[in-house]
């Protein structure tokens, strides 16, 4: 099985929400590579081109290589309909078909933050960093960020100063580190519980093209983006906006008007695509983390004997399948419209019936 799911990203001209669509017409990874040619041709946006290489399945050598070299460095692959896989990724629409991790944190932690910014981090950046990250201990946050230069070394050093697990997102596979400067860094992360995480397979380069497309991992698994120092043009601001078109939190540290490296914090501020953060208080109150502690102690009063109706209903029976769920998750299964479905656990949250969590995730108040 394993062949066909890295097989699959294979294929030219297949991408993630092609490959996805590929898997669901045929009813399975497998099945893609069984079925025939002429039903092939008949899914929407499959090209013969890519029709021509899954019958062929000259693929699938190149992913047998792949499996020895992930069975040789205990690698462990993440295909996005398996438990261990990110779930606030696995409904991101263009989020990866297969992950490739190396390390002990838990993807799914109750409690991700993502920090970005430039690689070019002055001293009153570095010190914010590391001053948030280190207020959220209390809260057993796991910290992601990009292994880069600049404030991602600092995010995966200060998480690692106070004993929280850090995982790096890397724009390439997991035989090299890059920069190579960051690859001790890289071994203490590991080393402390924590991981590295890949959508590329081996050999691949640390090409430019990559570090964008591998942003969208770092918007997509985290319950919102911390954006301490970034240019007005950049990957931190690329990566904010994929966190906003998943509809992610973006908060951002503002810093002076003349400085090069705060302008992209400032825009993103000024806009209103981000919320103004100063510590780790305003993370811990925006992303509504002081009400976990105390939810038992809210004077939320459920209603006895509430009539829902079908919609309402389809979206308790949704919250009662899991402890919490993700909004995407819920949009998903329902096939409601985003905005119909804030709609809807808004007024089962007035009803008593939901709790809202932090990262747009939500449970059942019983």
């Amino acid at each position: 099985m394993l062949l066909y799911k890295i097989g699959i990203g294979l294929i030219p001209g297949i991408g993630d929400v092609r490959a996805k669509k590929l898997i669901a017409y045929c009813g399975g990874i497998e099945a893609v590579f069984k079925e025939k040619k002429q039903l092939l041709l008949k899914i929407p946006g499959i090209g013969k081109t890519a029709v021509k290489e899954i019958v062929s399945q000259s693929v699938l050598k190149r992913a047998e290589q792949e499996i020895a070299f992930i069975e040789k460095h205990s690698i462990t692959p993440l295909f996005y309909l398996d438990d261990a896989y990110p779930q606030r990724l696995k409904y991101c629409d263009d989020g990866p078909v297969l992950l490739y991790y190396k390390g002990a944190a838990d993807l799914n932690a109750t409690k991700i933050i993502s920090v970005v910014g430039t690689r070019s981090a002055t001293e009153y950046g570095k010190s914010v960093c590391r001053q948030i990250i280190a207020d959220l201990v209390p809260f057993n946050t796991l910290i992601v960020s990009g292994l880069a230069y600049g404030i991602d070394t600092m995010a995966h050093k200060a998480a690692l100063e106070n004993k929280l697990h850090t995982v790096g997102i890397l724009g390439h596979g997991l035989d090299i580190i890059y920069p190579a400067p960051n690859k001790e860094l890289a071994k203490k992360m590991l080393n402390n519980g924590g991981g590295l995480l890949t959508e590329f397979m081996s050999e691949t380069k640390p090409d430019r093209e990559n570090f964008p497309q591998r942003n969208r991992i770092i918007a997509g698994m985290a319950d919102a983006v911390v954006v301490v120092e970034a240019a007005d043009r950049g990957g931190a601001l690329i990566t904010a906006e994929i966190a906003l078109s998943y509809s992610r939190d973006v908060l951002a540290v503002p810093g002076s008007i003349n400085q090069v490296f705060s302008r992209g914090c400032n825009k993103l501020i000024k806009l209103n695509k981000a919320a103004l953060i100063e510590s780790a208080n305003d993370i811990i109150y925006w992303l509504g983390w002081e009400n976990i502690k105390n939810n038992s102690n809210q004077a939320v009063q459920k209603q006895l004997f509430v009539d829902l109706n079908d919609e309402e209903e389809t979206i308790v029976n949704i919250l009662k399948e899991q402890p919490s769920t993700a909004i995407d998750e819920i949009t998903y299964k329902s096939k409601l419209t985003v905005s119909k479905v804030a709609t809807l656990l808004l007024e089962l949250e007035f009803k008593g019936i939901v709790n809202a969590l932090p990262g747009k995730m939500f449970q059942m108040t019983v």
